[in-house]
């Protein structure tokens, strides 16, 4: 499989890092073909304007779905965006590694969302959910917390962590097409044994060597 890995972390030694490059150096050994996009590294700017584009519809006025719109008919993405949208549509599985802040994803990453899944070439033209751009692709969000497992049930005082990744998982990924696999959640590995944190890492890489067999989940059933 070709595979796309992005990564919002700041710290390349945290555990967010460990994951990733766990997972770059698995799924090679597999014989897969991976794409990195570690979002930090490379100075990914998250804030979306005109320079998304070499191209101009309306110069008087940003509306950034116009201005998608026509990039897309023009080819006039800026050479950052155009290369995140190629990685993307040359992946079959694309994974998300990122600490969960604020119930969400890290700025960065949004960002990277908000910049890259432009209208017209990754959404658009009633082509959405089950006729998405992205149909036939995989995508998994691989994620830490910052508190226990028991604090993302329904009963926990934060509410079940299902319906925090509903947005992510059915608002992004569904709705551009993609499958999405079971996410891969540690819970609160600041607060864990570095021997515990060995074993999930184990369990990970398991996990990543029988990827291709994995089954999506089902829309509306987590």
């Amino acid at each position: 499989m070709n595979i796309l890995i992005v990564l919002a972390h700041p710290e390349p030694k945290s555990f967010n890092g460990a994951l990733f490059d766990l997972t770059i150096k698995t799924l090679q050994a597999a014989g897969h073909t991976v794409q990195t996009s570690d979002l930090y590294r490379m100075g990914f700017n998250p804030v979306s304007d005109r320079y998304n584009f070499t191209t101009v519809k309306d110069p008087d006025f940003l509306k950034l779905q116009l201005e998608e719109m026509h990039a897309t008919e023009m080819g006039g993405f800026a050479s950052d965006i155009e290369t995140e949208i190629r990685k993307i549509e040359a992946a079959d599985l694309m994974i998300w590694q990122f600490p969960l802040w604020w119930f969400g994803m890290p700025a960065i990453l949004k960002g990277w969302v908000d910049r890259v899944f432009a209208m017209g070439r990754t959404y658009g033209g009633g082509h959405i959910y089950e006729t998405g751009v992205f149909k036939g692709k995989r995508a998994l969000l691989s994620l830490t917390t910052g508190g226990p497992q028991e604090a993302y049930t329904p009963e926990g005082f934060n509410g079940d962590l299902t319906a925090i990744l509903r947005p992510i998982q059915r608002g992004i990924l569904e709705f551009t097409g993609f499958s999405v696999l079971e996410p891969q959640i540690h819970y609160a590995p600041v607060r864990v044994t570095t021997e515990q944190r060995e074993i999930w890492l184990q369990s990970w890489q398991e996990r990543l060597q029988q990827i291709e067999q994995e089954t999506p989940i089902l829309v509306g059933c987590y």
